[in-house]
C-alpha cells in the first residue's frame, strides 16, 4: 500500500482530453507520473516490475473512485 496519494488535473498540450498528474509514496521511495485518460501511465520513475503491477492496479482503483464516480 502507498501513502500520501495526491492527484491533480494536466493537460497536454497536444490533447484536449483530460489527463492527470499523480504522486505518492511507496516503501519509502518518491514516485510521480500522468494518468492518461485511456488508463495508460507514464512514469518519471518507474517501481520496479516485481511492485509495478500491483501499484497499477492501486492507481487505477483510486483515479476510478476519485475522479471519475
Amino acid at each position: 500500500m502507498f501513502t500520501h496519494f495526491t492527484y491533480q488535473p494536466f493537460i497536454a498540450s497536444e490533447s484536449r482530453r483530460r489527463e492527470y498528474q499523480f504522486s505518492f509514496y511507496y516503501k519509502g521511495t518518491y514516485f510521480q507520473g500522468i494518468y492518461h485518460f485511456d488508463g495508460s501511465i507514464d512514469w518519471q520513475n518507474e517501481p520496479d516490475e516485481a511492485d509495478k503491477k500491483a501499484l497499477i492496479s492501486q492507481i487505477h482503483e483510486l483515479m476510478l473512485y476519485h475522479v471519475y464516480e
